[in-house]
């Protein structure tokens, strides 16, 4: 009894010493998983990088918009390197985002991504001569192969509401709304969204006020995707003459315009025309 007694007095130490260091070795391995779990989070939250995105749009698109494709395709490869890296961008980087940041990296892989669609092509008079170009090539986005159609309808229309996308996506085409000379940021798309309707509504592409004949002409895209524009802006009495679709549109629009083209559009009594498209190249 006594010799059991003096064996337990002596493994006993040895026990607390055991599960002590089994304690402190599971604490350590914790404050390590937390630690790596931090740093994910911290790296995946940061903005994307697009500093090569920016030196391409101003190197090579001018004030209008246009586009260099001659000079692009020649110094193809920081262009082809920026659209590598948005393939590689993980799932839960991308979910870490912002919705904004979502957004911009969207509508930004957009119209890299169409760039990279002329060059391949070029040259070219339309982006609609490259068969399959909307709906059948696909591009590494966020490790995912997507054609520039689910972009635009399945992710950008469907999962956020912003009908300001439609002044920023950019098909390659004279009638489509400016290419700007930088890319869009988080923290700077409802600003940059603002100045590109500014721009596309105060040019006859997006509208034209027809003052003698009471008719007012808009931009085909606002005929295709009006109803995205239903949510935001449809939510008053429709104006005289004009149905929620139309309604919702000019009612967006005259946030844009000046004060003449404003005090048009509230009055009402007008017809809403859509003006045709021309798909020429926006080439310079």
């Amino acid at each position: 009894m006594k010799y059991k007694l003096k064996k337990l007095l002596f493994l006993f130490p040895i026990l607390l010493i055991l599960a002590s260091c089994g304690g402190l070795n599971n604490l350590t391995n914790t404050d390590e998983q937390i630690q790596e779990t931090q740093e994910l989070t911290t790296a995946s939250a940061k903005p994307f990088n697009y500093q090569n995105y920016n030196s391409i749009l101003k190197d090579y698109v001018n004030s209008q918009g246009l586009v260099d494709y001659e000079k692009l395709k020649e110094h193809r490869q920081q262009l082809d390197e920026f659209n590598y890296t948005i393939g590689t961008v993980s799932p839960t980087t991308y979910n870490y985002w912002t919705d904004s940041g979502k957004i911009a990296f969207l509508i930004n892989a957009y119209n890299s991504l169409t760039l990279e669609s002329i060059i391949d092509n070029y040259p070219t008079k339309s982006i609609r001569n490259i068969i399959g170009v909307w709906k059948i090539r696909k591009f590494d986005v966020a490790r995912k192969k997507i054609t520039l159609d689910h972009i635009e309808h399945q992710i950008l229309r469907k999962e956020f509401n912003q009908p300001g996308i439609h002044v920023a996506l950019v098909c390659a085409a004279i009638s489509c709304p400016p290419l700007r000379q930088e890319a869009y940021t988080s923290r700077q798309l409802e600003e940059q969204l603002d100045d590109q309707a500014k721009k596309f509504l105060g040019n006859s592409q997006g509208l034209r006020i027809d003052d003698q004949n009471k008719t007012i002409y808009l931009s085909s895209i606002f005929k295709w995707f009006g109803q995205d524009f239903e949510k935001n802006y449809g939510q008053t009495e429709n104006i005289e003459g004009l149905n929620k679709t139309e309604t919702a549109i000019v009612n967006y629009a005259r946030k844009y315009v000046n004060s003449n083209a404003q005090k048009f559009l509230e009055e009402g009594g007008y017809k809403v025309k859509y003006s045709g498209y021309d798909w020429s190249l926006n080439v310079q």
